[in-house]
């Protein structure tokens, strides 16, 4: 007879662990191959800004894309990064470290649902993939718009589908795998953030789709960052797709596979990313 596993705190922390160098990889990969979308995002609220940003807070800014991105589009502004992750944070200052931005990018840690941390007054308030994950949106935008200097700005980020990058016929019998799996964990359609905005008593500036759809050459990342999204979203596949699919999956993600993308020079990066852009009078 089988013994049952037994979870403990610390086989929980090490999950916990494994799961957050997991994402941060992504991050940082994702900062990596998508710095051209991060530049024209920046330049883009830099040109809706009544003045240029001296202070901005970067919510749940996990690894730092966005307060790097931001700290470099705006060379006179200081970039408070909150996040609730002591491991994204250290990554964040390590990073920032190196680049020489050390003076101007600080790690703030804070949940966000349960206590909006002392920040002051801001300019520009970022919040990239993170404003979903809380309990009470609502109440975290009322406190932005408190934040907020008045003709401040608050842009709000979301990724309306996780990158693709695999041909058709990714070459072991299961042609349209990628389609299938992205079919297989899409949840409702997202419904926006503009009526949030306005609830909070912000006033809609403006609102944009950037369609990713990378060119070759591609950056070096790009088969890491494809290694690293699909290990991701095979972690939540298991029951959602018939094992011949699940079982190539594991062959394209295998780094010794002829098939897997490490070794693949059909790869391509599509995705879209939406921006909500709010004022407060």
């Amino acid at each position: 007879m089988d013994t049952p596993a037994t979870h403990t705190p610390a086989t929980h922390a090490a999950a916990t662990n494994t799961a957050t160098a997991a994402m941060a990889e992504i991050l940082e990969l994702d900062a990596e191959v998508l710095g051209t979308y991060l530049s024209e995002l920046t330049t883009w609220l830099g040109e809706l800004s009544d003045r240029e940003p001296v202070r901005i807070v970067d919510l749940g800014s996990g690894t730092g894309t966005g307060a790097i991105a931001l700290a470099r589009r705006f060379p006179r502004a200081g970039v408070s990064a909150v996040d609730v992750s002591p491991q994204m944070l250290h990554r964040l200052s390590v990073k920032a470290s190196g680049l020489g931005l050390a003076d101007r990018v600080h790690g703030v840690q804070a949940d966000l649902d349960q206590e909006w941390p002392a920040l002051g007054p801001s300019d520009l308030v970022w919040a990239a993939a993170a404003l979903h994950h809380l309990a009470d949106p609502e109440r975290v935008l009322s406190h932005v718009f408190d934040a907020l200097r008045p003709g401040g700005l608050l842009a709000v980020t979301e990724m309306d589908f996780f990158p693709r990058f695999l041909p058709e016929d990714i070459g072991v019998g299961r042609p349209g795998l990628e389609a299938r799996l992205h079919a297989a964990l899409k949840g409702a359609p997202a419904a926006g953030w503009t009526d949030h905005l306005v609830r909070a008593g912000f006033t809609p500036e403006a609102e944009r789709a950037f369609v990713i759809d990378l060119p070759t050459p591609l950056p070096v990342a790009t088969a890491r960052y494809a290694r690293a999204c699909l290990r991701k979203l095979r972690s939540h596949l298991d029951g959602q797709l018939p094992a011949e699919d699940l079982d190539a999956l594991d062959t394209v993600t295998d780094d010794e596979s002829p098939h897997g993308v490490l070794r693949r020079d059909d790869l391509t990066v599509r995705t879209t990313r939406t921006t909500w852009v709010g004022r407060r009078p």
